[in-house]
């Protein structure tokens, strides 16, 4: 099934050791959040990936973070396609906007719920580099373009 994914495509590239850091720093930042029972975290990194999937700015603030771990733990450089994870930081852009709409009108049921989606997600990224973003553009995006 992997095999068939097709993700967008730009001429621009990443280094994927950002990208995963930047998985799992979301992670820690939402887990934060919901431990502490503070929206403030939640809406930091709702910024972070609106900065991420919607401006040109070079690095976010956790992108940052990550750029500096990666040269810091020496981690080397993997360079891979920017577009899918543009369009997957407008995903979870749009699943932190859901989080925090959920968690500031005092559903904390249903925000742990969207959060715990995002955490998979992210964690699937970090840990096995597998983009769910690029999955969804595959069997939810691609076929209206055919």
């Amino acid at each position: 099934m992997l095999k068939q994914i097709v993700c967008p495509v730009s001429k621009d590239m990443i280094n994927e050791q950002i990208v995963r850091l930047n998985a799992i720093i979301g992670v820690l930042l939402l887990t934060a959040g919901f431990a502490f029972d503070s929206a403030f975290f939640m809406l930091f990194l709702m910024a972070d990936f609106f900065i991420r999937a919607f401006t040109s700015v070079k690095l976010s603030p956790v992108s940052f973070i990550s750029h500096w771990l990666t040269n810091t733990l020496k981690l080397g450089e993997k360079r891979i396609d920017k577009a899918p994870k543009i369009f997957a930081a407008r995903l979870g852009f749009v699943m932190l906007l859901l989080v925090n709409i959920l968690f500031l009108t005092g559903a904390h049921t249903a925000a742990l719920v969207v959060g715990g989606i995002f955490t998979f997600f992210a964690m699937l990224e970090f840990a096995l580099a597998i983009c769910v973003g690029c999955i969804i553009y595959t069997y939810l995006v691609l076929p209206f373009y055919k």
